[in-house]
């Protein structure tokens, strides 16, 4: 329990200040008009566009931040998987196949993610697409390998009895 305490701990921490950091370098796009209506996906989809730099969002920091300077941005998103999986395991310990179902279904998510940024001209475009999709390949390939461990398990039972 103490490991899994740590574990949480430290990436938690490592989100934490890896966001804070993405977040004042995204803060950047502010003195940037040019690239309003390119960064912007938020404060577009809920005030329909920006009309000086007031109107954009915290969240269109975050996106500008990932575009441009992307280590911090990758930093977020790998402790945040890896939060994500250590919360999943810590749920689902005692029923391995619905872990499985779970990692299955993050990988999912991941490949879609890696399909949207995959034709993006910049830095951090060029950079999380493949992040992406390697992490989604380790959490389906992670996923099938609990699952047919899972099932092997119940055809030795069936064997023995």
């Amino acid at each position: 329990m103490i490991k899994i305490i740590i574990q949480f701990g430290v990436s938690s921490i490592l989100l934490l200040f890896s966001t804070a950091v993405a977040w004042y370098e995204g803060s950047a796009i502010l003195d940037k008009p040019w690239e309003w209506i390119y960064s912007t996906p938020f404060t577009q989809l809920l005030y329909g566009g920006v009309g000086d730099s007031a109107d954009i969002s915290q969240l269109d920091y975050f996106v500008y931040s990932a575009k441009f300077q992307p280590t911090f941005p990758i930093i977020m998103v790998l402790s945040s998987l890896y939060l994500l999986v250590l919360i999943g395991y810590y749920i689902l310990k005692k029923e391995k196949n619905w872990f499985a179902y779970y990692l299955f279904f993050l990988g999912g998510g991941l490949f879609l993610f890696s399909y949207f940024i995959s034709n993006s001209p910049t830095v951090g475009g060029r950079i999380m697409f493949p992040l992406f999709l390697i992490c989604g390949l380790a959490s389906i390939t992670t996923a099938l390998i609990i699952y047919y461990q899972f099932l092997n398990r119940i055809r030795m039972k069936k064997i023995i009895n």
